[in-house]
């Protein structure tokens, strides 16, 4: 079981809601979710009062996170690891790979996991440079060769763990299948180049994606703005029935429409939301899906 089932269990057992963890935790109810959803883990102080609280080792909670961090989920992997001392702007020049995931670590340490399932020589046939100048960390993951974009775009996964204490702007190009962010809060994120798909999910912060695909968008919890800019191109952003924001067009040519379910429909932005979606570009059209329950 991970810490996400064994937690919501020794909760449950103990005859315990959300709200009252929380309460005893000195946490938000929303962060209780977030740990029981597998999207997050407590930070030692908090693992303390919870082993504490149910009588449950801090080894035993965590066992199946120390085994997956020691096999980091694929067959052939490559992990690189650097200490960040303070706070950073991030430039990320990732290259071509089938999935590219983002999530933070209450941890003081960069971690890039480079993996396939098939590519057995992944750790010599792709490589990954990181110089750190002063407030920013570049980081270069580089392909040999003898591995083409294609293939890299078939077999290979990114997972990059970042130390979200550290985490001020961050800045990414790459050629992929499959972009997400899961639960990361920064001031601002910049996606240059090419995804089909894109997985927003917990986050919070300012995030541009400039790509001149036509893209499928699930975002879940977005605090703050999404701006998508496009050439020439049709992309739909699926938000969850209920989800509170407002729209902006700019550039030329470009429109936004609106669905429920699947069904065309009025407008139902609303001019007074925090959040803002916005499509810039040219001669580009958005389609802002609501649905029922989280969407994937």
């Amino acid at each position: 079981m991970t810490f996400a089932e064994k937690l919501k269990s020794a909760r449950k057992e103990a005859k315990m809601t959300q709200e009252a963890l929380a309460e005893k935790l000195g946490v938000s109810r929303q962060a209780i979710t977030k740990w029981e959803t597998d999207r997050g883990l407590p930070d030692i102080e908090n693992m303390m009062i919870i082993s504490n609280l149910f009588g449950i080792s801090v080894d035993e909670f965590l066992s199946q996170e120390i085994n997956t961090a020691k096999k980091p989920g694929y067959l052939y992997a490559s992990v690189t690891e650097y200490d960040i001392d303070g706070k950073k702007n991030f430039d990320m020049k990732l290259g071509g790979a089938h999935t590219i995931e983002f999530c933070p670590a209450e941890s003081e340490k960069l971690r890039i996991i480079v993996g396939s399932d098939t590519l057995s020589e992944v750790a010599s046939l792709i490589k990954v440079r990181l110089d750190d100048n002063k407030g920013r960390i570049d980081v270069d993951v580089n392909r040999n060769k003898s591995l083409t974009e294609a293939d890299a775009k078939e077999a290979v996964s990114i997972r990059i763990i970042l130390p979200s204490q550290y985490l001020r702007d961050l800045e990414a190009e790459a050629n992929c299948s499959m972009l997400s962010l899961n639960g990361v809060s920064c001031g601002s994120f910049e996606f240059d180049g090419r995804a089909n798909d894109v997985a927003l999910n917990d986050l919070t912060g300012q995030f541009e994606i400039n790509c001149n695909l036509d893209m499928r968008i699930a975002a879940n919890n977005v605090n703050g703005s999404i701006h998508i800019n496009q050439l020439s191109a049709t992309s739909v952003i699926t938000l969850p029935e209920g989800a509170c924001f407002r729209t902006l067009v700019k550039g030329i040519g470009n429109s936004v429409h609106y669905k429920r379910n699947g069904a065309v429909c009025e407008d139902f932005s609303d001019a007074a939301a925090d959040n803002l979606i916005e499509l810039n570009g040219l001669k580009s059209e958005l389609v802002i899906e609501s649905v029922k329950g989280t969407v994937r």
